[in-house]
């Protein structure tokens, strides 16, 4: 996994006021695929601190607000303790609300859960051999009863879960064990989000600076699930990159792209996209697209 550039990114927004840029895309189709396209249909400013690595949606309780996580929301116990890093969240569709948070060290990994009456629990999984120590995202089943996790680097798999507070064999004084796994046909690297479209259909934003794996960098990825996750049954994802994340700004260097939402109940997508340098400071916007 890359640490030192999961390192970077909240050392640079530590030492700055950061501005997250969250960009919300047009996919251009696989050639295999009907042709769909993403039409602009609004912005917004993005806040500092608080929206630099992740964002969902929120269906319930009805009108709730979307949510956000950056270095400003993880809570003076929860980072006291060693969770220093909080990723891409998601939310099920009865409103359990799940952050994922790692540490710089260690054997395991933490999945913190708000359910819909605002209570809350963690919920701790022990890594198992080879499972890398980042913890980027998760991805909550249509059916809420499994959750999807990466690993950073350059990797041929998803990790699936039981969901945390949802799923009637999980606990927070358990251990979460992984379930199953998601065998991609195409390596992924540095996936940094990834959100359910459909029952068996995830869009991911991945952070690649090399673009050897898809012949560009920082692509928005397409993965078509054989079919829903569940139990320990094991199921193979199709990979399709469909176009490289915008990377707009008005100074260069190195960008970094975050988190990722899809809400079904708009059809709208959302992507984060931090701008280089001290264009973190200015160049942040929500844009918002939806199909047409």
């Amino acid at each position: 996994m890359r640490l030192p550039a999961r390192q970077r990114c909240h050392a640079a927004l530590t030492g700055v006021v950061a501005l997250a840029t969250a960009v919300v895309l047009s996919a251009a189709p696989p050639a295999a695929a009907a042709a769909d396209t993403w039409t602009e249909v609004g912005s917004d400013r993005a806040e500092p601190l608080t929206e630099s690595q992740g964002l969902t949606s929120v269906e319930v309780p009805a009108n709730s607000p979307n949510r956000y996580t950056g270095i400003g929301t993880i809570p003076a116990d929860v980072s006291g303790r060693g969770w220093n890093h909080v990723g891409d969240p998601d939310a099920s569709y009865d409103g359990h609300y799940i952050e994922p948070y790692q540490r710089d060290s260690g054997s395991s990994k933490m999945f913190r859960v708000q359910k819909p009456d605002g209570s809350r629990a963690e919920y701790v999984h022990a890594l198992s051999p080879g499972e890398a120590l980042n913890n980027s995202w998760v991805a909550i089943s249509p059916d809420g009863q499994w959750m999807l996790a990466g690993e950073w680097g350059t990797m041929t798999r998803l990790l699936v879960f039981p969901t945390p507070g949802v799923n009637s064999s999980t606990s927070p004084s358990a251990n979460l064990p992984q379930a199953s796994t998601v065998h991609l046909d195409h390596a992924v690297r540095d996936v940094q989000g990834c959100d359910f479209s459909g029952p068996t259909t995830l869009l991911c934003s991945s952070d690649d600076p090399a673009g050897t794996l898809f012949g560009i960098t920082k692509p928005l990825l397409q993965i078509d699930l054989s079919a829903a996750p569940g139990g320990s049954a094991d199921v193979s994802g199709h990979v399709t990159a469909l176009r490289q994340l915008p990377l707009r700004s008005s100074c260069s260097g190195t960008f970094e792209t975050e988190g990722i939402d899809y809400d079904r109940r708009t059809g709208t997508l959302r992507v984060i996209v931090i701008s280089p340098g001290f264009c973190v400071l200015t160049d942040s916007k929500t844009y918002r697209f939806t199909r047409s």
